[in-house]
């Protein structure tokens, strides 16, 4: 569990460090000193997942939204690992357990001076874990940023989400429930959120790891067909996309579907 007095923090260019107690207050205000002055901060929610690993990566490779801070469960060695290797600032905010108010706090204080926010959080389709995760614990990531002060976050969703679909089925991707869930998640970002959501609706995901590798061969055959909207798309050219509209976020709010995810991917 997140607790106040016992945060713990990952460098992707120094050591682990653990605030305690008293230090806790001097320690959180030199850890954030370069955010604050720069303003160009990275705050990230759901880096162990694949576009939230293809995001810490496109992130690390664009460079010009640092510090980058991942908000996650549990550190993620190889993306340290990587954003040292290119000499970005990547800082590791564990919250074990992942409950919204834990959440909530952490990203509060981690996301002081940052410029804008970036969830790719969810569970695979079907999943028993759908509200809580991709509804409860995004509007308590949005929250910490709209206290912190941020103005733009880049929301992962999924094509056909729609808040006012039924709440029967299994959640497979496609079906009802899922796009309920998924169209609540946006509802509940816009509303306890920064002022500014970018959501990006992808339809099949190609590279993750919740997608059926024979679809993943099969559906791009079919482009031709398909709706462009609906489109396959892969995690690299989502986590692109996301991060181009953070580097320069919109003025107001907006959806991207596939041809728009494309577009932004390619500037």
């Amino acid at each position: 569990m997140f607790r106040s007095t016992d945060l713990e923090v990952r460098l992707g260019v120094g050591a682990p460090a653990r605030i305690r107690g008293a230090n806790r207050i001097g320690a959180l205000e030199m850890r954030y000193e370069i955010a604050m002055t720069n303003k160009r901060g990275a705050v990230v929610l759901g880096a162990s997942g694949s576009v939230g690993g293809a995001v810490i990566a496109a992130l690390v490779r664009d460079g010009t939204l640092a510090p980058i801070v991942s908000v996650v469960r549990r550190s993620q060695p190889a993306q340290v690992a990587l954003a040292r290797a290119a000499g970005v600032e990547l800082r590791e905010v564990l919250v074990p357990t992942m409950a919204p108010a834990e959440l909530e706090r952490a990203t509060r204080e981690a996301s002081a001076g940052a410029a804008v926010g970036l969830s790719a959080l969810g569970v695979g389709a079907g999943t028993g874990k759908l509200t809580i995760d991709d509804v409860e614990l995004n509007a308590a990531f949005a929250r910490g940023l709209a206290a912190a002060g941020v103005q733009h976050l880049a929301f992962l969703s999924a094509a056909g989400a729609n808040p006012a679909a039924k709440t029967t089925g299994s959640g497979a991707a496609g079906m009802a429930r899922y796009a309920r869930v998924k169209g609540e998640a946006e509802e509940a970002v816009k509303r306890d959120g920064p002022p500014v959501v970018s959501v990006f609706r992808p339809g099949m995901i190609i590279g993750s790891q919740h997608t059926p590798w024979l679809l993943e061969k099969v559906l791009p055959v079919f482009s031709f067909a398909t709706p462009k909207k609906y489109r396959s798309i892969t995690v690299d050219t989502i986590a692109r996309a996301m991060v181009a509209t953070s580097r320069q976020p919109p003025a107001t709010s907006a959806v991207y579907h596939y041809p728009e995810m494309t577009q932004l991917a390619a500037d």
